[in-house]
């Protein structure tokens, strides 16, 4: 059987909360690569560990575990992988501590704040903590991505150097780069899709491999199947969200913070509404730092 390499980002939930040591808000200040250093040091050195497997949580999580049941379905043997911005590229098979890092902006535990250190941080976490690279991962066998924009552009560098050497690559979501084929995310799809944004890229990919009829990724033939397929049923989302009080947003914002430390602001309020609830952005940030500052 041929072997695919999937290749997907990490997830904010995890099964256990991470040591303060191990959430990046707790970096002395400092060039990004001294953090990164660092970072790598206090990783590798950690007590207690976890399978990838079972570390991360979360509706992507639980879509990326099935991405390997559907890329058996079409005829391939998966080999899946980690993109993190506290790890570098893991294989699932891999341990690891609990760790609060991302490549996300807005984030208590963001580890850069403009896409240029993100993509620093990403090179140094690589030599410290990282398995393998895509470029070497991409001359093994097909690689098919599923990478959000903030994680593709830190990741940048090595997306270059895959589309070099791959025989076939394919890229759900992140940013275009020349000899990587991409599927843009497409919100139209979650109709038919059903699951949340955080996951849609997943659930695309996972759609792709059911019109795999050849053995070929990116053939032709399964290119135009998918494309027809996803014209047909792509509609645009009809958001009839309801209203919520100043104390319902505040109780939600409170339950969802004891249920996920350390998640984003942008987060929660995207979890608002996907649960089919409406609160504008700045009104939901006022409310967010007067209940925040209350804890």
């Amino acid at each position: 059987m041929k072997q695919l390499t999937l290749v997907v980002t990490c997830t904010d939930r995890k099964a256990a909360v991470p040591e303060t040591e191990l959430q990046a808000r707790q970096l002395p200040a400092g060039p990004v690569k001294e953090r990164a250093t660092l970072w790598s040091e206090r990783i590798n050195s950690a007590a207690h560990t976890h399978s990838l497997a079972e570390l991360y949580r979360g509706d992507h999580w639980t879509q990326a575990r099935r991405l390997s049941e559907a890329t058996a379905q079409a005829g391939f043997k998966a080999d899946l992988w980690v993109a993190s911005a506290g790890l570098g590229l893991q294989p699932v098979s891999a341990s690891a501590p609990s760790y609060a890092a991302t490549f996300s902006t807005r984030h208590a535990d963001s580890v850069a704040t403009t896409a240029e250190d993100g993509a620093l941080w990403w090179s140094q976490l690589q030599e410290g903590t990282g398995r393998a690279t895509l470029q070497e991962l991409g001359k093994a066998s097909p690689i098919l991505l599923v990478l959000s924009e903030t994680y593709a552009k830190a990741m940048e560098a090595e997306l270059r150097a895959l589309a070099d050497v791959a025989s076939e690559a394919l890229l759900f979501g992140g940013v275009e780069v020349a000899g990587i084929q991409r599927v843009p995310a497409d919100a139209g799809l979650r109709r038919i899709l059903g699951g949340t944004l955080t996951s849609l890229n997943v659930r695309m990919a996972a759609s792709w491999l059911q019109h795999c009829q050849d053995g070929q990724l990116t053939s032709t033939a399964t290119s135009d199947s998918w494309n027809k397929w996803a014209a047909t049923e792509s509609r645009p989302e009809q958001h009839n969200r309801r209203p919520m009080t100043d104390e319902q947003v505040i109780a939600f914002i409170r339950k969802q913070t004891s249920s996920h430390p350390g998640i984003s602001r942008t987060r929660l309020l995207r979890l608002l509404r996907d649960g089919g609830q409406a609160c504008e952005q700045s009104r939901f940030a006022t409310l967010h730092i007067k209940t925040m500052g209350k804890q």
